[in-house]
């Protein structure tokens, strides 16, 4: 029997705001949370694909909205968070998915570019944390789920400025999961292991090979499996769904390797 919202204590109503939504994760985790009853706040800098994924949701019977949102400018994720409560009401679930990746070895990455990658992974969330949280923490009840990599448990060559990022990320998350003990706010991670988004695909073509040739040399290719962005988004809608007294610090998810019928 399928289990409901309000069968494992949530409202059914919580304003969920998703980054990264115009794409890959952030659009699955998107649609799973507005099908699962929860109005979202859409959020990415390509507004016209939030748009026009707000009208699928809103078509079909869900609740959207779309939200510009520039990770890179400092006050953008302000407005965004008051832009969704303004619409939608306060914010009691925020995802971050929203990153950026760049295909370069740290000495290679000049640090204009390697603070940019920080800005945008790291102390853009924050930001988005800073306006979020106090109204969850007033409420005594809130989800925060960080998206992040694991890169952060095995790291892979020519993306330093990601994997710092991202190991920054899961140490905020970390220390806010010991800062809102009893404070009816929950931080989680969820770390999905390679996903198929469009993430990487403005890579150089010519810098591919070299990029798969240093992942495999140092065994970091294990196999060809790759997950879709719904295997993530299912465990993101798992994190927010947990009943009250359930806490899942870290979930990680990664792809199941092909069967030998499927590598034929």
């Amino acid at each position: 029997m399928a289990t409901g919202l309000a069968d494992m204590g949530h409202p059914d109503r919580r304003t969920a705001l998703v980054t990264g939504a115009s794409s890959g994760i952030g659009e699955a985790s998107a649609r799973r949370l507005a099908a699962a009853g929860h109005p979202v706040a859409l959020a990415a800098r390509r507004l016209g694909r939030l748009e026009e994924l707000a009208h699928e949701i809103n078509t079909a019977g869900g609740e959207a909205l779309a939200v510009p949102l520039d990770l890179a400018d400092e006050q953008s994720p302000r407005r965004c968070v008051e832009q969704a409560a303004a619409a939608l009401g306060e914010v009691e679930v925020l995802v971050s998915v929203a990153g950026d990746v760049l295909p370069t070895k740290a000495h290679e990455t000049s640090p204009g570019e390697f603070s940019r990658q920080l800005r945008i992974n790291l102390a853009g969330v924050q930001d988005l944390v800073h306006a979020a949280a106090p109204h969850m923490i007033d409420r005594a009840r809130g989800d925060i789920v960080f998206v992040t990599s694991d890169v952060v448990r095995v790291p892979r060559p020519t993306m330093s400025s990601y994997v710092a990022s991202k190991w920054g990320l899961e140490g905020l998350a970390r220390a806010m999961q010991l800062e809102l003990e009893g404070s009816g706010v929950r931080a989680s991670i969820v770390r999905p292991g390679p996903t198929l988004t469009e993430m990487g695909s403005d890579f150089p073509e010519e810098d591919l090979p070299g990029l798969m040739s240093e992942w495999t040399r140092h065994g970091l290719m294990r196999h060809g499996g790759y997950l879709q962005p719904d295997g993530v988004a299912r465990a993101v809608e798992f994190v927010v769904g947990a009943p009250r007294g359930t806490h899942f610090t870290i979930v990680e998810v990664e792809p199941e390797a092909p069967t030998k019928d499927e590598t034929r």
